[in-house]
C-alpha cells in the first residue's frame, strides 16, 4: 500500500481503489452474463446456494490468512448483494414473500435476493405456495420456526401437500421497535402489532405502563406500522425498517423481552441443489400402521446406525382420513444423494417425502 500522510492522500487512494473495484465488478458481470446464457441453454437453476456458500467460505479463509480486516460476516454481507445483482443479470426472477413490505419475511427475502429483485408481497403463506405452483414467481420466502414461539404449522402443512421444494434456509435475529407519531406518549390509546409481537414484548409493555392500553393484534408487524402511520394517538410494535418505511418515528429500539429471538426462514423453488460440504435435508415421514411397537424408534435408529445427526423432529396432525394420525417433520445432516441416506430412504421409500436438501444456514 502506498504511503498515506494526509486525509487527501487517503481519499485519493480510496478513489483509485473504487475505480478498480468497479472495473473488476463489470468484468465479473460480463462473465455472469455468459453463465446465464449457458444455464439458459441447459435449463440450469440461477440460484445456487451451495456455490455462493463455497465462494464466501473461500474468500473468508483467504482474508483470514492475509490478516485482512474483513471477517466472514462482512464478506457475506458484501457478496450476497453482488450475487443478487449477478442473478438479476443472468435471469431476472420474481420472489414471493409473506408481506406486506417491511415485514421480517420481506427483510429475509431482501437479504438473499437484494434490492434490485422484483418482489411480490402476498397476504398469506398459502398464497406464496400457490404463486410458486402456478409459475408466477420463481422463489418464495416463508417463516418455518421461531426460537421462542416454535414451528409455523401452516408452512409445514403446505410443504406436506405441495411439490415446491426447500432450496435454502436462513436465520435472522428479530428486533422489535416501539414506533409512534405521538409527541406525547401519554396520549397513546392503542398499540398495534402481530399477536406474537405482543407476547415477545410483554415486559416492555408492562414496564412502561402500556398494559392498560388497547392492544390490537393485526396480521403482521408491518401492517401495525401502516396503521400507526394513520393515527397519531396509536403506536406500533414492529421492525425498525417497517417504522422507517411507513414514516413512523421510532421511540424505543430493541423492546423484545429477550435478545436472542431468532426466526428461521425457508427459500422455496422448483429445483434440486447440488451437494456441498455442509448440507441439511428435510423430510416428512408418515409411518405405516404396524402391530410392532416402536416403529418411530426403529426408523430413527437407522439414522443413528449410519451416524447421521438429526437436528429436528416435529410431529404434526396428518390432516387425512386417519383420525389422530400424525406425520413427522425431520431435519438431518447431509444431502439426499448421499449413499448412506439413500440406503435409509430406500428402506422406507413409501413412508418418506423429500422436501429439499440445502446448505445449512448460519444461526
Amino acid at each position: 500500500m502506498k504511503e498515506l500522510k494526509t486525509l487527501d492522500d487517503c481519499r485519493e487512494y480510496i478513489d483509485e481503489i473504487d475505480n478498480t473495484m468497479v472495473e473488476l465488478l463489470n468484468n465479473r458481470m460480463k462473465v455472469v452474463h455468459r453463465v446465464g446464457e449457458i444455464k439458459h441453454q441447459s435449463n440450469g437453476a440461477i440460484y445456487r446456494p451451495e456455490r455462493e456458500k463455497a465462494i464466501i467460505s473461500r474468500l473468508s479463509e483467504m482474508s483470514q490468512k492475509s490478516d485482512g480486516l474483513l471477517n466472514e460476516d462482512a464478506i457475506e454481507a458484501i457478496f450476497l448483494e453482488i450475487f443478487a445483482v449477478s442473478r438479476n443479470l443472468e435471469l431476472p426472477e420474481k420472489i414471493a414473500f409473506l408481506g406486506p413490505e417491511g415485514s421480517f419475511t420481506h427483510q429475509a427475502a431482501e437479504s438473499r435476493f437484494g434490492a434490485m429483485s422484483e418482489y411480490l408481497s402476498l397476504s398469506s403463506i398459502n398464497s406464496v405456495f400457490k404463486t410458486l405452483e402456478s409459475g408466477r414467481a420463481k422463489f418464495g420466502v416463508v417463516p418455518i420456526e421461531n426460537s421462542r414461539d416454535g414451528i409455523v404449522g401452516e408452512t409445514l402443512d403446505l410443504l406436506a401437500e405441495s411439490k415446491v421444494k426447500i432450496v435454502a434456509e436462513l436465520y435472522m435475529d428479530i428486533h422489535m421497535s416501539f414506533a409512534t407519531k405521538a409527541t406525547d406518549i401519554s396520549k397513546i390509546t392503542k398499540i398495534y402489532s402481530k399477536d406474537k409481537g405482543f407476547g415477545q414484548c410483554r415486559e416492555f409493555i408492562n414496564e412502561h405502563g402500556f398494559d392498560h392500553l388497547e392492544l390490537i393484534p393485526v396480521e403482521s408487524t408491518a401492517k401495525a406500522a401502516i396503521l400507526a402511520s394513520e393515527d397519531e394517538n396509536s403506536a406500533a410494535i414492529c421492525s425498525h425498517i417497517a417504522a422507517k418505511l411507513y414514516g413512523v418515528p421510532t421511540r424505543y429500539d430493541n423492546v423484545q423481552d429477550v435478545s436472542d429471538n431468532n426466526t428461521r426462514f425457508f427459500i422455496l423453488s422448483d429445483f434440486k441443489n447440488g451437494k456441498s460440504s455442509d448440507d441439511k435435508t428435510s423430510i416428512l415421514v408418515k409411518l405405516k400402521e404396524s402391530k410392532k411397537a416402536g416403529k418411530l424408534v426403529g426408523f430413527l435408529k437407522d439414522f443413528d446406525d449410519s451416524d447421521i445427526s438429526l437436528s429436528k423432529i416435529e410431529s404434526r396432525p396428518s390432516r387425512d382420513k386417519d383420525k389422530f394420525g400424525y406425520w413427522f417433520f425431520i431435519d438431518f445432516d447431509g444431502h439426499i444423494d448421499g449413499d448412506e441416506i439413500q440406503n435409509i430412504l430406500e428402506k422406507h421409500k413409501n413412508e418418506v417425502t423429500w422436501l429439499g436438501s440445502y446448505v445449512k444456514g448460519n444461526r
